[in-house]
């Protein structure tokens, strides 16, 4: 084999390990670049479980908020019931309505002394007590018919007082349903979070595996 069959020989196997170094060095730019995009699409998966987390604490604060203000509507409410509740009690106390003999009672007790006055033979001085007794019903079955009328008032006030607390109730009823949905946002930001961590550690990987085979292919 002459000095010329060598070079040949030679410059061929240059040609081929250059041929196949170029081969691995676009194989390996490749798979960087196929490395590159499955990063890119996790980057793109974590900004938008982050953009999901964003909304779900958006409309957390936003319940909240809501909460808040029933909140205060409410306690308004029932301290405005509380006070009329309380007024209520007051007049009831003022009235008496529990105390004394009923208006019945009365008419037929001065009914009773009325036909003893008229029938019976009565001293002067058992005459006088007996009016006076009568006079006495008489004041009492004025003062509780007086009274009667009145409770038309407090009839009011309790039903007013009533109203505010039913108006009261709604609204703790609100609170309850809007915390309740406040806390559900807030587990799906969480949780939209933590997906969006393992998501952003799977592409820290495919990052690391683009970087390891772009190194690769830049020394072919």
């Amino acid at each position: 084999m002459t000095d010329d069959d060598l070079e040949n020989k030679s410059k061929g196997q240059l040609i081929k390990v250059a041929g196949q170094l170029r081969d691995r060095r676009n194989e390996l730019n490749q798979m960087a670049s196929e490395r590159a995009s499955e990063r890119d699409d996790l980057n793109a998966k974590t900004r938008e479980k982050v953009d999901e987390a964003q909304e779900h604490r958006e409309k957390r604060d936003e319940l909240n908020e809501q909460v808040q203000e029933h909140k205060e509507k409410r306690n308004e409410l029932n301290a405005e019931a509380n006070e009329l509740f309380d007024k209520v009690d007051g007049m009831k106390e003022d009235l008496e309505l529990d105390e004394g003999n009923s208006v019945d009672q009365l008419k037929e007790e001065i009914e009773d002394l009325e036909f003893k006055q008229q029938t019976e033979v009565l001293s002067t001085e058992d005459e006088r007590e007996l009016i006076e007794k009568i006079e006495d019903k008489r004041e009492q079955l004025a003062d509780r018919k007086e009274k009667l009328n009145s409770t038309g008032d407090l009839e009011e006030l309790k039903e007013e007082a009533q109203e505010v607390r039913a108006e009261a109730s709604k609204h703790h009823q609100k609170v309850t349903e809007l915390a309740d949905d406040a806390q559900e946002h807030h587990n799906q930001m969480i949780e939209a979070y933590r997906e969006a961590d393992d998501i952003r550690d799977e592409a820290d990987e495919w990052h690391d595996k683009f970087v390891e085979a772009q190194e690769a292919a830049d020394r072919h």
